[in-house]
């Protein structure tokens, strides 16, 4: 975690987020403008080469949808990195929390609200009012689940062998999509697309969607909240010493068994945000959903430094930003290719991934 990785030196917390910031712009800046060269070149996309006044608004547009599907990713990703930067488990059943969430949020919208699929909410007071509710009901759920999950399956084998926890995650992965496909079936299952996907700002030509700055100013928002609770609270101090040291942590008073307990609390809430999400950006939920998006969500950690919460966004949003790029050109069949390509490549020159700090094993 960034933190769980850090230790001595630190930086000033505004001056960091400034740099983020500094360089978050510049990377949006530079995407976009290889997309809209990008879009233009025949060699590359053929006949569906655009024009300059084209390629511009199409450019912008795919760039926001990016950012929108990166941050589900990011969101996703970092439950899997604050679990592995406490415990150094893979919780390969994180995935199939986030479709939990998925499912519970299309329950909230049609079940207590009545809402139907295909009908969007226009009346903007209790659009706020359900798309708040869906996160007060789903986060809280899905990080108990997720307690639920660690108490049950993983904590009986900690301090035992490592190979044990990560086969009981796979077999947990397993009994949640069988869980769902007994309760709701298999095959795709419409979600509610309340948020009206008519709203759209216009930017010169470019029509940029309310829908997709929603998801990423609320995964943003999750993201340094996350940020601030384990930098600036006592709690978040008894996580950032139990990922450094967890014998000498308990010896200073941390209560390892609550401490590892909020973890995977609050990893799993953020899987249920994105599941409230992801429903209303593609309008869809399924059983095995959790697969593809958790093993993505995985090698975005992995990416961009498992361990490390800043990382864990940074490969959300690079891995979003990839499979757009991929999908803007024509080329979607080969996103998932090209992303773990690039992973492989990352691996081979900086094993830690791209933010993460090469750690000695613990005693």
């Amino acid at each position: 975690m960034t933190t769980v990785a850090v230790a001595g030196r630190r930086s000033n917390p505004a001056s960091r987020f400034l740099r983020i910031a500094f360089f978050a712009v510049v990377a949006i800046v530079i995407y976009q403008l290889v997309l809209f060269i990008a879009l233009q070149q025949t060699w590359l996309v053929g006949t569906s080469a655009l024009p300059a006044d084209q390629a511009f608004p199409v450019a912008v547009q795919q760039t926001i949808n990016a950012l929108s599907i990166g941050a589900i990713y990011a969101l996703i990703a970092l439950g899997y990195t604050m679990v592995y930067g406490i415990i150094e488990l893979i919780n390969f059943a994180h995935g199939d929390v986030f479709m939990v969430g998925a499912f519970l949020s299309m329950f909230v919208t049609l079940g207590i609200f009545g809402q139907t699929v295909g009908v969007s909410v226009t009346d903007i007071p209790f659009l706020i009012l359900l798309l708040a509710s869906a996160l007060i009901i789903v986060m809280p759920l899905t990080g108990l689940l997720n307690v639920t999950i660690e108490r049950i399956f993983y904590r009986p084998f900690r301090g035992g062998s490592r190979l044990a926890p990560l086969i009981t995650a796979v077999g947990v992965s397993f009994i949640l999509q069988n869980l769902a496909l007994v309760f709701v079936g298999s095959g795709d299952r419409g979600a509610p697309q309340v948020f009206p996907l008519e709203w759209q700002i216009k930017f010169g030509e470019a029509k940029i969607s309310v829908l997709s700055i929603f998801i990423f100013a609320l995964a943003v928002s999750l993201m340094v909240a996350l940020n601030l609770f384990v930098n600036k609270t006592r709690l978040g101090r008894a996580m950032r010493a139990t990922a450094q040291d967890q014998q000498a942590a308990s010896l200073m008073g941390v209560d390892l068994n609550q401490t590892i307990a909020l973890t995977f609390l609050l990893g799993g809430a953020l899987a249920g945000a994105a599941g409230v999400v992801w429903g209303l950006r593609f309008g869809y939920v399924r059983q095995d959903l959790g697969f593809n998006a958790g093993l993505k969500s995985f090698t975005s950690a992995v990416l961009g430094g498992i361990g490390n919460i800043n990382g864990a966004a940074l490969g959300g949003f690079f891995i979003g930003f990839t499979e757009n790029l991929a999908s803007a050109l024509g080329f979607s069949r080969w996103s998932e290719f090209l992303v773990f390509l690039i992973l492989t490549f990352v691996l081979i020159f900086r094993p830690t991934g791209i933010l993460g700090q090469q750690l000695g094993d613990r005693a």
